[in-house]
């Protein structure tokens, strides 16, 4: 597989979503080196103004509905052109059925194998501005990598850009549901949307009966260097695998302390498999076995160095549950099944 490097990305997918953009990387080896925090700047989650008609799961249209970015869309019918530069929303929009629908993606949108055969766009931070009007898109939808300026900026060139901003699990969900109810799609993405929460649900009961005195600690690291801590949906899935966050008193996404997780000593490291440090072009699980004094920490000594889909723990797409389920079964193998 190539490499590339992702500079200030989330999952991400997850920053690698700038969330990761790991969130936006789909490669099995992936050199990141310094990349910022995956979030944006906070901005409300997409609303609808205008009620669909849930009975039968069919839109009314026009549809009105807000993006994360507070600006208001009409849509008078389901848009038969669309574009996506997020991997993640790419990836929900072939799981609920758009494939015949989307004329591009980003240079980084490689799952379903299908996105591979799609025009590209160009960056999930900021795409390839001719390319995109090219694409004659009804709609261009962006996620958590792309800052707010950049999206106003590719609106005075008349391109419709639709932002999500997920912060959780719940929010992602919500997001699936968004593009169905957009495009009229409403019972497909329903059909996506219940095997997540299943999933969750067999994550919650699955280590609802571990006390908290017992909960393994657990330390999570996505980039060389870089954790997340509160107010990001990757502490969440954590939290719902039964896990402590060892880096969880920080907020978002940020560069770590190495003396810091000496001191907590987690039982269990997590690491994006196939992230390759670009300055020393060493793999991110040899960053952390090797590291001055790691060894001391319980998770190395113990061999709780696991590895994790780089895509599926930073893409807050319809596959985030099935990162959610890798990771629980990691921290708690003799529970999750």
């Amino acid at each position: 597989m190539k490499r590339n490097s992702v500079k200030k990305a989330f999952i991400l997918t997850v920053a690698l979503v700038t969330a990761i953009s790991l969130a936006a990387c789909g490669k099995k080896e992936t050199e990141i080196s310094n990349p910022s925090k995956l979030g944006g700047e906070g901005t409300k989650a997409p609303a609808a103004t205008t009620a669909p008609s849930t009975a039968a799961k069919k839109t009314v249209y026009p549809l009105k509905i807000k993006d994360a970015t507070g600006k208001e869309f009409t849509f008078d019918k389901a848009p038969e052109r669309i574009a996506s530069v997020s991997p993640a929303e790419t990836e929900a929009l072939f799981a609920i059925g758009l494939e015949a629908n989307i004329v591009g993606v980003s240079d980084f949108d490689d799952y379903p194998e299908a996105a591979k055969t799609k025009p590209k766009l160009g960056s999930i931070t900021k795409p390839n501005q001719e390319a995109v009007i090219a694409a004659n898109a009804n709609v261009v939808f962006t996620g958590v990598s792309m800052k707010a300026d950049t999206v106003e900026k590719l609106r005075t060139l008349n391109i419709n850009v639709f932002k999500v901003e997920p912060k959780t699990l719940d929010d992602a969900i919500a997001n699936i549901q968004t593009y169905g109810l957009i495009t009229d799609h409403q019972e497909q993405a329903e059909k996506v949307v219940a095997k997540m929460k299943a999933d969750r649900q067999k994550v919650v009961n699955a280590v609802k009966d571990v006390k908290q005195e017992n909960k393994k600690k657990v330390y999570i690291e996505f980039a060389p260097g870089w954790t997340v801590g509160s107010g990001e949906y990757m502490d969440e899935l954590i939290k719902l695998s039964g896990g402590i966050n060892v880096a969880g008193d920080g907020k978002g996404w940020y560069q770590i302390s190495e003396e810091k997780i000496i001191q907590q000593n987690p039982g269990v490291i997590l690491f994006a498999n196939g992230v390759v440090d670009t300055k020393s072009k060493k793999p991110l699980e040899e960053i952390i076995r090797t590291r001055s004094g790691w060894d001391a920490i319980d998770a190395v000594k113990n061999k709780q160095v696991i590895g994790l889909d780089q895509n599926m723990l930073s893409r807050p797409g319809p596959r985030m549950t099935d990162g959610l389920l890798e990771m629980a079964k990691g921290i708690y193998p003799e529970l999750v099944k």
